[in-house]
């Protein structure tokens, strides 16, 4: 099992870094970046295996057209060689992924710009290839969004991960993307695009077993499927994105997250990590989990 790290924003609120929306874990960037590497110090020492660059918000619609503008290439390159440095530094084989967000606003498919994401990924892409180990497109709403990504980083030659959100509501019916979309449409179209894994983030732990068993019935036994949960109570599909700070669900501790993760492993995922609300305590129970 590959350890993925946990949510960063509300790591860099937790310790007391510079963090207000709706800039969220791009103001550390811009006001504090020390603050980044001790966040990603604190997961290498709980365990994880790969390091996730902080450049999911460093997109005009956190940071403002005029910061992206002026600064987006500037922060990213920043985030990419931030990551590097701690996983050169880890003593141990720690890869960085690049994260690629949903550029219009995390969960809402209906806000998605494919001409305006070209744009702000194609300054991501360029700002991160040299510090990182393979591209994790995440958050991801609906497939169009993969096809870009797929589209985006061809030329760079390193593998792409795609990572997909689901509706939090169905927890016992067949597991979707927040688009409507099936898992097994993403699975097949994951494949289409020659994804390295396909994993599931940012959504409640209840939905992710079904999702995992629908993508391993398409890509099969061997293949490469993660899971990075978040501890959010369920998203309407309505939810207003970057509206202010959810709430963090109190049954999930370490123990309890784990619990989750041992569900998803049997159902055949081989990477697991978090996402929003999950620190570096739950990464260290998953990589006990792992020994």
């Amino acid at each position: 099992m590959l350890i993925l790290d946990g949510g960063t924003g509300r790591e860099l609120a937790r310790i007391g870094a510079p963090f207000r929306q709706p800039e969220w874990s791009a103001l550390s960037l811009i006001e504090a970046p020390e603050y980044v590497s001790r966040v990603h110090q604190a997961y290498v020492a709980a365990g994880a295996d790969v390091i996730t660059t902080n450049s999911y918000a460093v997109v005009p619609f956190h940071i403002g057209h005029e910061c992206f503008s002026a600064r987006g290439l500037e922060l990213a390159r920043l985030a990419g060689r931030l990551a590097r440095e701690v996983a050169d530094g880890a003593g141990r084989r720690v890869r960085v992924a690049g994260s690629l967000p949903p550029v219009c606003g995390s969960y809402r498919p209906d806000l998605i710009d494919l001409d305006q994401a070209r744009s702000v990924l194609a300054v991501l892409v360029e700002a991160l290839e040299p510090h990182v180990d393979h591209w994790q497109a995440e958050t991801l709403s609906a497939v169009a969004e993969a096809r870009l990504v797929a589209e985006l980083v061809a030329e760079t030659a390193k593998p792409l991960w795609l990572s997909f959100t689901l509706e939090d509501e169905i927890a016992d019916g067949p597991a979707r993307l927040r688009s409507g979309e099936s898992v097994t449409g993403a699975a097949e179209e994951a494949r289409a695009l020659g994804a390295e894994a396909l994993l599931f983030n940012c959504s409640q732990p209840e939905v992710m077993a079904a999702a995992v068993r629908a993508a391993r019935l398409v890509l099969g036994d061997d293949a490469r499927i993660g899971v990075y949960a978040n501890a959010f109570p369920p998203m309407t599909a309505d939810a207003e994105a970057n509206s202010g700070l959810d709430d963090i669900r109190a049954d999930l501790s370490p123990a309890g997250y784990s619990a989750f993760a041992a569900a998803w492993q049997a159902e055949g995922a081989s990477v697991i990590g978090g996402c929003c609300g999950i620190g570096p305590e739950h990464i260290a129970e998953l990589a006990r989990l792992r020994r």
